[in-house]
């Protein structure tokens, strides 16, 4: 039997209590236009909202924009920028190394990162120094494990360096 088959026995044998509390999405309903956000990092969370209107990821699928009411999903975001529009048009940028974006029912968007700072925490005058440190680490040869860590700084130097403009 198929895993489809599995999952379809599984969700008919269950109470009928469970069923009901099985979440829909509709048309009619009344939701809220605000995006509950979390943004956090392993060690503490850098940001909390519960008014933004809008939220724009770096997803590797490409630029996403959240509004409130968003389909459940998760994306995995790539290196750049993660825009918070709050009520009124106040905007709040953040520089992520990656991570991940989970999109839940009820507007509720969680943000976990590695790495994330404000985006203006950044110079780009020392973003181009490190930019010139990485690339002379993989130009001059060092050793199969430095080349590779300098690669990867350099694609997230980059990414912030062009946000930087």
């Amino acid at each position: 039997m198929n895993s489809l088959r599995i999952a379809r026995a599984a969700l008919r044998a269950r109470p009928v209590a469970v069923r009901a509390a099985v979440q829909r999405r509709g048309y009619a309903e009344a939701v809220s236009d605000k995006i509950k956000l979390s943004l956090s990092l392993p060690h503490q969370s850098i940001y909390r909202s519960f008014d933004a209107v809008q939220v724009n990821i770096p997803a590797e699928s490409g630029e996403m924009g959240v509004l409130a009411n968003h389909v459940p999903s998760i994306e995995q975001l790539k290196p750049g920028v993660v825009e918070v529009i709050e009520e009124g048009g106040v905007s709040k940028r953040f520089f992520l190394s990656g991570g991940f974006a989970i999109v839940q029912p009820k507007s509720i968007l969680s943000i976990n990162a590695v790495e994330g700072y404000p985006l203006e925490d950044f110079s780009a005058e020392a973003v181009r120094a490190q930019i010139a440190e990485a690339q002379k680490v993989i130009s001059g040869g060092g050793s199969e494990q430095e080349v590779a860590e300098a690669k990867i700084e350099l694609e997230v130097l980059e990414s912030l360096q062009a946000h930087l403009k």
